[in-house]
């Protein structure tokens, strides 16, 4: 039978509000056993990865503690090209200019590596944008289907 345990973060929690500590029981069948409930355990994993991911923008890029939250509120919390990818399951990509090095911004990483395909070409990007706004097949009068597009037609 497994011992009844107190959460030292449950504990100091309890006595901060003046009450009595709950008891937990440690994983059954020699799971991970430590000082800590699953709740407190939990959150304390998620901390030091978010610790740990500071650390590593600040030593990689060179960034100060706090600025990569700062560019993340000011891009409104999304990826800066896509802004559909909030970085809620996979933190943004920290951006920089390949020539100088310098920080750009956070992007997701179809993003970054959409931006990394062009080599930080301005001029290859004016193209993407000028095909995907007149593409030749459209400009040679070509009206050509996909496929899964014609079977909705002919059902509808």
């Amino acid at each position: 039978m497994t011992e009844k345990r107190l959460c030292v973060d449950c504990r100091a929690e309890a006595q901060r509000r003046g009450q009595e500590p709950k008891v937990w029981r440690p994983a059954p069948y020699g799971g991970p056993r430590t000082p800590r409930c699953a709740t407190h355990e939990r959150q304390r994993k998620r901390e030091a990865k978010a610790g740990t991911h500071e650390r590593r923008v600040q030593k990689v890029y060179g960034l100060e503690p706090g600025q990569y939250g700062r560019i993340y509120l000011f891009q409104g919390s999304v990826c800066a090209i896509c802004r559909r990818a909030t970085g809620a399951t996979r933190k943004l990509s920290v951006d920089h200019d390949h020539r100088t090095g310098l920080v750009r911004g956070l992007l997701c990483r179809p993003c970054n590596d959409m931006l990394g395909h062009l080599r930080d070409d301005p001029e290859m990007a004016l193209r993407v944008a000028q095909y995907l706004k007149v593409p030749p097949a459209r400009f040679l009068g070509v009206t050509a289907i996909h496929e899964d597009f014609r079977k909705e037609e002919e059902s509808g």
